[in-house]
């Protein structure tokens, strides 16, 4: 008999078992980004104490709907326009209605407390709405649970040039906590070495990039610049993915674009609420003006020389040999 769910794990390692202690203080420890704060190595990658927190929770503990869609990226990949993009998507009869998109609440909240991180709901109590199938995480694939792994849920996976990762990562990273940023040049060996909140970032990547080729059914891969490139081709491929595909009469009227202007740098940066310097809790303190800060391709040039770039390119193409893909 043939199984209702495609079934992703494909026998590898998943998760540690049903409510398994894990001493967190026990694992491989490095020196992070910041000052005297460390990452710690979990399944073959770095993250910082409350990451991995989530992660182990979410392992062990959530059980999924059917019809959840999973909004995956490494951080600073553009996670914030994902998150936008997708809700617009799923609720733009309720939102966008004529020429009107004044009842979005993207107008008046943060994407991510719209679509919050599963990883978040454990450590810091953020909730869910029930009645959106969408949730976010920068879990590696083969450190999803089996819950979802085995389940009919979808994955969206956005993925960005290193380079411009790098450099919003580090800049996001010197706004937010007390403690201080160590060196750039540091930082990027910190990079290259694959030793970064949710890195090695090649790893994370290519794990969704060959569960994209084995079961693209489940698995929509992206890049941040075609995505930029030619955004309302790609807003299309998104809702017949997500399984709300536009009607003739949404593109003759001029749905995709209203959701592509909507969910726009320009119109989100400027909202009141994305310039706000308030926290969405307690341990996350950076402003909602730090997830909007350029939006552009190609921003590394302004900070990597010319050795360390092709350094990052090096790393890229012997990383992803034989994959298929490359940027």
């Amino acid at each position: 008999m043939e199984p209702s769910s495609t079934d992703l794990s494909n026998g590898a390692p998943i998760s540690t078992g049903d409510d398994e202690e894990i001493n967190i203080s026990n694992l491989p420890q490095e020196p992070g980004w910041k000052v005297s704060v460390n990452l710690y190595k979990y399944q073959q990658f770095w993250y910082y104490n409350f990451a991995l927190k989530g992660i182990i929770q979410f392992q062990q503990k959530f059980i999924p709907q059917p019809t959840d869609i999973f909004l995956v990226t490494a951080p600073k990949s553009g996670t914030t326009w994902l998150k936008a993009l997708a809700f617009a998507i799923q609720t733009r009869t309720q939102y966008i209605n004529g020429d009107s998109d004044q009842d979005s609440p993207l107008l008046s909240k943060l994407p991510h407390e719209i679509v919050p991180f599963v990883e978040f709901i454990y450590v810091f109590g953020e909730r869910r709405d029930p009645k959106i199938p969408l949730l976010s995480t920068h879990t590696p694939f083969h450190s999803l649970p089996k819950s979802v792994l085995n389940s009919d849920c979808k994955i969206i996976y956005l993925c960005r040039d290193p380079k411009d990762v790098l450099v919003s990562k580090y800049i996001f990273t010197s706004k937010h906590g007390d403690a201080e940023i160590i060196p750039f040049e540091e930082v990027y060996e910190k990079f290259c070495n694959g030793v970064s909140n949710c890195g090695p970032f090649w790893d994370q990547v290519l794990g969704y990039w060959n569960a994209s080729l084995e079961f693209p059914e489940r698995v929509l891969f992206l890049k941040y610049e075609e995505l930029k490139n030619d955004t309302c081709f790609y807003v299309e491929k998104m809702a017949d993915f997500m399984g709300c595909g536009f009607s003739e009469d949404e593109e003759k009227h001029g749905m995709v674009e209203k959701i592509v202007e909507l969910c726009s740098f320009e119109k989100l940066s400027n909202l009141d609420v994305n310039k706000s310097s308030r926290g969405r809790n307690d341990l996350l303190t950076i402003g909602n003006e730090a997830f909007f800060r350029k939006g552009k391709v190609g921003d590394w040039k302004n900070y990597l020389t010319t050795e360390m770039a092709e350094r990052i390119d090096e790393i890229t193409r012997r990383k992803f040999s034989g994959s298929g893909l490359h940027f």
